[in-house]
């Protein structure tokens, strides 16, 4: 009985996710998850229910036009609308592009060439620390000590040069990623592993110890104020004018930096996106294939070993480059905190959960990872510490709230919950989430299948 049901439920299924079944799957999907949105903002389950249309866009076998269609208004429309009604919506959302950016550029290293990267956010403060500097007052502050700054000098370049920073930040990142590539040529597995953790390490130091003799970062203060490129005007009065009556207000110039900053990082996205895809199926992607393979045997088809590994960690670190001048930018500060060991070990968890050498794979850990973080164990350690201001008692043991100590929060608990999940998936699902075809080959060839 138990056996027809779930064949019951599969051809379901299926049905659901083709023909006339899957366009009706997909408008009733995003259309009540907007509705949810809308009428309950601060909803964190409404918000999950509309965030994982755009899965299910992606999962149904419907016309690509369509697909396509629906993801660009999800994206373009419903989400900006929404987000001004709750600003950490987009806030969200922008920590989803920023770390599938920097799991991309991960996955070149890791998932196509082979090459375990474990100081991959070094690239990442690389550009942060460079639009830092150049597009703040640290450069009137050089000769001053961390921290005394007074705030009256004049910001170095105008605010709009971001958007070249954008390009140098990549470029810069890509020399910064063959320089760490020169030493470690020789070196495999295990030794390149620890030797770049140190390379993060380093930059993480000397981040926070170039404050003298030349203050160059201003040490673990940080630098601040960071400028922010100029919105137009007309940008302003065209969002206000399409989409005021939907969000409700007037939608100031302060608060459209959001909308910027997110929709800035989805042209970023789109751009890594399709830049990764060609590379992957290009001569250059499947030498680095070969390489991941087999190094000797690479080397024996002829494949320029040294040229291919440093193009993998230039392409890599570009990426990651170009979303630390995003990042410093959108935060308008940045210090040695922000780019810290567990910051590449948790790029590292993004592309493992959704699947190395998968694109599409990477994207959905990353979302999976910043969801949990912010929105589910925020979320829950939030609910758990109104409990703790009520009278309320705990069910069946008649225990109240308020005795629970903070130590039970489940946001103290976020590497825990990723290790749990880590574990869970190289048990269960060693490929990821959404597996590279070629590595589920391999894996069911292990197995024997």
């Amino acid at each position: 009985m138990i056996s027809g049901a779930a064949s019951l439920l599969r051809r379901w299924s299926a049905a659901a996710l083709r023909g006339p079944g899957a366009y009706l799957l997909v408008g009733l999907h995003a259309t009540i998850g907007t509705l949810l949105v809308y009428s309950s903002p601060r909803s964190a389950i409404s918000f999950l229910i509309l965030l994982s249309s755009l899965g299910t866009a992606l999962a149904v076998k419907a016309n690509a036009a369509f697909k396509l269609v629906v993801i660009l208004l999800l994206a373009l429309v419903v989400m900006p609308v929404l987000g001004m009604r709750n600003i950490f919506y987009l806030e969200i959302l922008f920590q989803i592009s920023v770390f599938a950016a920097l799991a991309l550029g991960l996955n070149i290293v890791v998932g196509f060439a082979g090459l375990l990267d474990l100081g991959y956010v070094a690239f990442y403060a690389v550009g942060a620390y460079l639009w830092a500097f150049f597009g703040s007052r640290q450069y009137y502050y050089l000769h001053t000590e961390a921290g005394t700054q007074t705030g009256t000098a004049p910001f170095l370049l105008p605010a709009d040069t971001f958007y070249i920073f954008v390009f140098l930040g990549i470029i810069v990142a890509a020399i910064t990623g063959i320089l760490l590539g020169l030493p470690v040529l020789r070196l495999r597995g295990d030794y390149l592993a620890i030797v770049t953790l140190g390379f993060g390490e380093v930059i993480r130091v000397l981040a926070n110890n170039l404050d003298r003799p030349l203050n160059f970062t201003n040490g673990p203060h940080g630098i601040t104020p960071i400028q922010r490129p100029t919105i137009p005007h007309f940008f302003v009065d065209a969002f206000n004018g399409t989409f005021g009556g939907l969000v409700g207000k007037q939608v100031r110039d302060v608060d459209l930096y959001n909308v910027f900053f997110y929709l800035f990082a989805l042209v970023v996205i789109a751009v890594i996106i399709l830049v990764t895809r060609r590379l992957d199926d290009s001569k250059m992607g499947r030498a680095w294939t070969a390489i991941r393979e087999d190094e000797t045997a690479a080397i024996a088809m002829g494949i320029p070993l040294v040229r291919m590994k440093l193009a993998a960690f230039a392409a890599g670190a570009s990426f990651a480059g170009a979303m630390g001048i995003l990042f410093a930018s959108n935060r308008t500060f940045v210090s040695p905190e922000s780019f810290s060991f567990l910051q590449s070990i948790g790029v590292l968890t993004m592309v493992i959960l959704g699947g190395v050498g998968s694109i599409p794979g990477v994207i959905l850990g990353a979302a999976v990872v910043v969801i949990l973080n912010l929105q589910v164990l925020q979320g829950l350690s939030l609910y758990l510490a109104a409990l703790r201001q009520s009278e309320a008692l705990i069910p069946i043991l008649n225990f109240p709230w308020k005795s629970v100590p903070n130590q039970f929060d489940p946001a103290k608990y976020q590497r825990l919950v990723f290790g749990i999940i880590l574990v869970l998936m190289m048990i269960f699902r060693p490929a990821g989430l959404i597996p590279a075809a070629r590595r589920q080959r391999e894996l069911a060839k292990d197995e024997g299948y």
